[in-house]
């Protein structure tokens, strides 16, 4: 490891993210607030508050999958002493920040289990669990009172590990001091292991459990192949947004984005790996009590959403994103990241839709305004709590490495 202070690093200065965001930040904020007044409008003028719980529960959870998938890119470069990342991380370190407007996010969810509400999870009634023998064989899992530690534990997890990594990096930024980055790499083993149970449980919690009578132990694997997907296609889109103004142009290349280019192409070929991998052990085990969550997603409709994944969320990414020369050019690159984020959020609508609407698949604007909303509030959570940061660690000792990278 190099040390910062044997010589200055020719490296752009691109400023803050609120020079670079503007008035983005209360533009978010009224985006947010349009979109969760226009869901609960609709949703109180047709009495389908189930429905809009759902919708909420959905985009909750996708907003969510790109940010875990932030912290999980963190813990990983650190994890292996990346070099070549250096440039792109404290983008992603700035997106970890969304795990508290998340948190906010998220009491509404809460606040309906603990009144014992049950739109959302049918294991939040007392009778369904007496006349259910297999509920009531989880209840000791599957309880408001637990439900609600937990999500606070997943929380307090992710708050402060993203928080001490964002801490740290900057701190590195007056003082360059190399320890901090062996302080860092010390505490990522440990992080990578708590984030994963973190993940698996929280899928298992808020996906799993809305048909509790199922079984999967690859849920977990699952929502975490998604959330790469996600964060990687957010990172790319964030990327050309940054070059395309100008900003971080002369830091982040062509190179660097052919890395995430890749990382994008990798993770969707093992979220395809994942997702055929839960279908092929129920299919062959053929079990009814297992089989009746998949039959349900291959009738009245739902049948064409699978499809859409197969086709749509593999095998044409799969041969859009294969060539060098898309992954190295901008316009190429961030045209199949929006397409894969649109197929990330049909995936979470794959998982959790069909248990309110199984009758068929239908995306109306209670989805809309639920969508806007989150993301609006989300955004701007961001952008208020991360604004005054700055978009490049300028003193990390391998910053030289990642302003040198080269694809082989």
């Amino acid at each position: 490891m190099s040390d910062h202070n044997s010589h200055e690093l020719e490296v752009e200065d691109p400023g803050t993210l609120n020079d670079v965001a503007g008035s983005l930040t209360n533009k978010a904020m009224i985006v947010g607030i349009a979109g969760m007044l226009l869901a609960g409008l609709i949703a109180m003028s047709s009495g389908n508050w189930t429905q809009f719980f759902f919708s909420y529960l959905h985009n909750f959870t996708f907003v969510l999958s790109f940010t875990l998938g932030a912290l999980f890119f963190v813990l990983i470069q650190h994890l292996t002493r990346s070099g070549w990342s250096v440039v792109v991380r404290r983008i992603v370190e700035l997106m970890t920040t969304g795990f508290v407007p998340l948190a906010v996010l998220f009491l509404p969810i809460l606040f309906l289990v603990l009144v014992g509400n049950n739109s959302l999870f049918h294991w939040n009634n007392a009778e369904v669990v007496e006349n259910t023998p297999l509920i009531k064989h989880k209840a000791i899992y599957l309880n408001a009172t637990w439900f609600a530690i937990r999500a606070v534990a997943y929380f307090g997890f992710w708050i402060l590990c993203s928080r001490f990594y964002l801490t740290v990096s900057t701190q590195q930024d007056q003082s360059g001091d190399p320890a901090l980055s062996l302080r860092m790499e010390r505490w990522s083993a440990l992080s990578i292991i708590v984030f994963a149970l973190s993940l698996t449980f929280a899928a298992i919690d808020w996906i799993m459990s809305l048909d509790p009578e199922w079984f999967s132990t690859i849920i977990g694997v699952y929502f975490f192949s998604n959330s790469v997907v996600s964060f990687f296609a957010v990172l790319a889109i964030l990327i050309y947004l940054f070059n395309s103004q100008g900003v971080l142009s002369k830091s982040i290349n062509a190179e660097h984005r052919h890395d995430v280019g890749k990382l994008l192409f990798g993770f969707n070929c093992f979220w395809a790996y994942i997702a055929f991998s839960q279908y092929l052990l129920y299919w062959y085990a053929n079990i009814p009590e297992e089989t009746v969550w998949f039959a349900r997603r291959q009738e009245n409709g739902w049948e064409v959403v699978s499809m859409i994944l197969i086709i749509g969320h593999f095998v044409i990414p799969f041969l859009g994103l294969m060539s060098r020369t898309v992954k190295r050019n901008p316009k190429q690159l961030v045209f199949w990241a929006v397409y894969l984020l649109v197929m990330c959020w049909i995936d979470l609508f794959w998982l959790i839709m069909p248990e309110v609407s199984p009758g068929g698949p239908a995306i109306g604007l209670i989805d809309i305004g639920c969508l806007l909303g989150i993301v609006g509030l989300f955004s701007y959570g961001v952008l208020k709590m991360a604004g005054d940061q700055n978009l490049v660690a300028k003193r990390d000792p391998r910053l030289p490495e990642s302003l040198a990278f080269h694809n082989i």
